[in-house]
């Protein structure tokens, strides 16, 4: 994502991808944040607590399960999230210009169907339940 950092932001991949997730469905365990992105569920805990020390994401303690901790984007995060999303889809863009619409929609199908066929030997398998 070095178009993103060149915009002046200072995230990784997986740190969008994480962000991403919370704001899809706010309240996500850590666990559960790292099966919806298909990352390993001990490394997305530094992730997180690099998300918390931006002050982009906050924890909030579970009540259903003490131990647990239910992630939510902070203002800042949101604000983050919404800044960083055009330059994401124009890095898209800029990556894939030299196919076409119809050509872009094939890629990303036969990538879906190739990502699929292999997700349940991937050492973190994306779960969206």
């Amino acid at each position: 994502m070095d178009e993103t950092a060149k915009k002046g932001f200072d995230l990784t991949p997986v740190q969008y991808a994480a962000l991403s997730a919370i704001d899809a469905t706010p309240g996500l365990d850590q666990a559960t944040v790292a099966n919806h992105i298909a990352y390993d569920r001990v490394t997305i805990g530094g992730v997180v607590d690099r998300l918390v020390q931006k002050e982009l994401v906050r924890r909030e303690t579970n009540p259903k399960d003490r131990r647990a901790r239910n992630l939510f984007l902070t203002e800042k995060g949101a604000e983050t999230l919404a800044e960083i999303r055009p330059v994401v889809r124009e890095s898209q863009t800029i990556l894939l210009e030299g196919l076409t619409d119809g050509e872009r929609q094939e890629l990303v199908r036969l990538l879906r169907k190739a990502s699929d066929a292999v997700n349940d030997r991937s050492r973190a398998p994306l779960r969206l339940d």
